[in-house]
């Protein structure tokens, strides 16, 4: 396709077409009514000097006869610019007056008549167009007194002449303002259409063009800029998940197929066999737990869970993870408490009560709180910290957002390596010594994403305090299921 083809088939040059048609459509309109408007006025004024000047003479005839209307109309006659005077006998044959010629049978009506005509001192044949008021008079006579129409004509000439050049700008502008557009408007889709073509080409890194002038397509391109950063971000994820679940899950795969190798090997006994195949199925549990772990974070992230968002209360689910995991706590030699307030939360119940499990999980693992100070050194901070439990789990609301928190007392994390803390299959130093996939606040940290908020890691002084910050009302919910449910 040519430039001018691609050019002529955008929607800003239909558009400028559209637009154009209906302002010289209109423009056509508005003069036509100004010419109309122009030739009924100086109709009016015709009309009116001459109905004037009927009177006069129609005045002059009953006082001084067919005489005085002879010497009046002769009078007038002469004078520059005269209008059309023509006094006839009953037999139709001309008394006085400056009119040649008339078409036929004009006479023979009384009233107002548009008529050709040719002054009596005109020695060419070309005829005028007049309009003129015939009446009758008493005895037979007959009045005509009329105006000539060549103003009127020459008037409506110029105004249609002016029209006709009017519209040929405005086609002619509208032309080459709509090319202007269309051009602009193509370069800019071109430059679109470059840049998606690289980005499918592989090149995520790329992004649309953005202008200064803020318009749809600058709008257009920052919401598709953002996007593309959302799937950048997201295939980066997945090579990263992909590699490290190939370095990862290396290391237990290899373990358990030499495992099963050295029992194959060594075992001779009924007894050896099932302790191999004991390990064997402790080490498959821990990768189908990590695969578990994976598959509900690509889960939470991908959106599929916002089907399955109801109305629950944020104390039941703290009330019910400090059930589940006090047992342990206390098998660690830790004491698990909670404080939560009775508040209304919107979102996903598992997917909350799992993010917020991991944490209480984390903090068993690795929130152990560091060795007592003795008495006779303790200040009476650590003194009241004696008092607090090992690990508190709090809900609050917040506002607009509900406070998932854990909170422990162990050595915590150093600030530099929080934000790494939250990224898939990373342990810090501290906790490679416990077993573990490195993807429990990875999945926390997309649960608080897939409703619209955070994972916070700060320091709690001593410890460590974990908050998922999830908003009351999830902005990203389901709205056809919320509509579903709100019908039912």
């Amino acid at each position: 396709m040519t430039a001018f083809g691609k050019l002529i088939r955008t929607t800003a040059f239909r558009l400028t077409l559209v637009y154009l048609f209906l302002f010289a459509l209109f423009a056509a309109s508005l003069l036509g009514y100004f010419a109309w408007n122009t030739r009924r006025m100086i109709t009016d004024q015709i009309t009116e000097t001459v109905n004037a000047e009927v009177g006069e003479l129609s005045d002059q005839f009953s006082h001084g006869g067919i005489r005085g209307l002879v010497f009046a109309i002769e009078n007038r006659a002469l004078r520059p610019g005269a209008n059309l005077y023509l006094v006839t006998t009953p037999q139709g044959q001309a008394v006085a007056g400056n009119v040649g010629a008339l078409q036929p049978g004009v006479l023979d009506k009384t009233g107002w008549v548009e008529t050709f005509y040719r002054r009596l001192d005109e020695t060419d044949t070309r005829s005028h167009f007049a309009l003129v008021r015939i009446t009758k008079l008493s005895g037979g006579f007959r009045l005509l007194v009329g105006r000539d129409l060549e103003e009127r004509r020459r008037l409506f000439g110029i105004v249609a002449k002016a029209a006709q050049f009017s519209i040929i700008i405005v086609l002619l502008l509208g032309l080459g303002g709509g090319i202007f557009v269309a051009r602009r408007v193509l370069r800019r889709i071109d430059a679109m259409t470059g840049t998606t073509q690289r980005i499918m080409g592989g090149d995520l890194s790329e992004r649309l063009p953005v202008g200064r002038s803020g318009d749809e397509l600058d709008r257009l391109a920052e919401n598709l800029n953002a996007m593309l950063e959302r799937i950048e971000s997201l295939m980066a994820g997945l090579k990263e998940v992909s590699d490290n679940i190939a370095h990862d899950l290396k290391t237990p795969l290899t373990r358990l197929r030499n495992r099963a190798e050295d029992a194959l090997a060594k075992a001779s006994n009924e007894s050896e066999y099932r302790a191999a195949l004991e390990q064997t199925i402790e080490e498959s549990d821990g990768l189908i737990r990590t695969f578990n772990a994976l598959l509900m974070i690509a889960r939470a992230e991908s959106g599929q869970a916002r089907d399955n968002m109801v109305d629950f209360d944020a104390a039941e689910v703290a009330h019910g993870i400090q059930e589940l995991y006090e047992p342990l706590a206390e098998d660690n030699g830790l004491t698990l408490a909670v404080k939560a307030e009775p508040v209304t939360l919107h979102g996903n119940r598992e997917l909350i009560s799992q993010a917020l499990a991991n944490l209480v999980e984390n903090a068993i693992k690795y929130g152990r709180p560091v060795p007592p100070v003795p008495a006779e050194t303790a200040t009476p901070d650590a003194v009241s910290n004696r008092d607090t439990p090992d690990i508190l789990i709090e809900a609050r609301r917040d506002g607009a957002r509900i406070d998932f928190s854990v909170t422990d007392r162990g050595p915590g994390i150093p600030e530099a390596d929080r934000a790494r803390a939250m990224e898939r299959f990373v342990r810090l130093e501290a906790s490679r010594t416990q077993p573990g996939s490195g993807l429990g606040l990875s999945l926390a940290a997309a649960v608080a994403l897939l409703h619209g908020g955070e994972l916070r890691l700060d320091d709690a002084a001593p410890g460590l305090r974990a908050t998922l910050v999830i908003p009351a009302a999830s902005p990203l919910a389901n709205p056809r299921r919320d509509v579903e449910q709100t019908v039912a």
